[in-house]
């Protein structure tokens, strides 16, 4: 019986350590060990394995890739100096604030003509 580095030569063999893995569907994986186990290279057993260390692999990378592109945007955010939501929020809230206290100057002015 293969142990687990077997398996993973396995994988290295067919390619699916390669950059892209995380592309490949499930479906398409459980064709590959379908494959293998038809050619006799693992039997049914290793093959569910297989497909479960492939799909493990496969969201690993997709997390890394993920970080990976999260750090980069946020990075180029930081250097373009855009606004952030927050920051956006602030002025709103002040622009609020200063137009409430020009209705109140423009009101008691209105008021005083009044009288």
């Amino acid at each position: 019986m293969k142990d687990v580095s077997d398996i993973t030569e396995i994988m290295k063999k067919v390619g699916l350590f390669g950059i892209g893995l995380w592309a490949l569907t499930e479906e398409k994986i459980q064709d590959i060990a379908d494959d293998l186990i038809e050619n006799g290279e693992i039997k049914k057993e290793e093959g569910k394995k297989f497909v479960r260390e492939v799909i493990d692999e496969q969201k690993k990378q997709k997390e890394e890739i993920e970080k990976k592109i999260s750090s980069k945007v946020q990075d180029t955010f930081s250097k373009a100096d855009v606004a952030t939501k927050d920051e956006v929020q602030e002025l709103k809230d002040i622009i609020k604030s200063l137009e409430e206290k020009i209705e109140k100057l423009v009101g008691s002015d209105d008021e005083e003509k009044d009288v």
